[in-house]
């Protein structure tokens, strides 16, 4: 059975996350939303899989931080990666990193929600739990390395 779209934009208005539809050839629907505030992520249906909305966000390093990983030893890289391996496992989230030479330039974090579970409250719980596993990414990259991205983070931003 497929997923109705309908439903799905009128739970992202309601909870006011939605910012665009965007086309997207592989894809039923596609929609990108803030949560929160500006931390854009997918909402996908693919056509693939005519059962299944995907809930996703990509995350790209920046150019500095990208730097420093390259500057450091090959043992903090290859146990920061385990670290980012172990939580999103631990989390129960699908993932993607791409770390040439053990460095990370970007990782893709996904959960799937099947039809027939396919509730307003598991979006919405879905939702929040692919962005806790960017913040989760975030935090062991600046405890990892000193990151100055977690200067401009207030535990405010997260009291979803």
């Amino acid at each position: 059975m497929a997923i109705d779209e309908e439903k799905i934009r009128t739970w992202l208005m309601e909870e006011d996350i939605i910012r665009e539809k965007i086309y997207d050839e592989n894809a039923n629907f596609h929609y990108i939303i803030n949560f929160p505030n500006d931390n854009a992520m997918d909402i996908i249906q693919p056509k693939t899989k005519e059962d299944v909305l995907l809930i996703g966000c990509a995350t790209e390093v920046s150019k500095e931080e990208q730097n420093i990983i390259k500057n450091s030893s090959k043992s903090t890289n290859q146990e920061f990666i385990w670290k980012i391996r172990f939580t999103l496992n631990e989390m129960l989230l699908d993932f993607k990193l791409e770390h040439p030479n053990d460095e990370l330039k970007s990782f893709i974090i996904t959960e799937d929600i099947f039809e027939d579970g396919l509730t307003k409250h598991l979006l919405i719980k879905s939702i929040k739990k692919v962005f806790k596993g960017k913040l989760e990414c975030i935090w062991i990259l600046g405890k990892t390395y000193g990151s100055n991205q977690l200067k401009n983070i207030s535990d405010e931003e997260f009291q979803l």
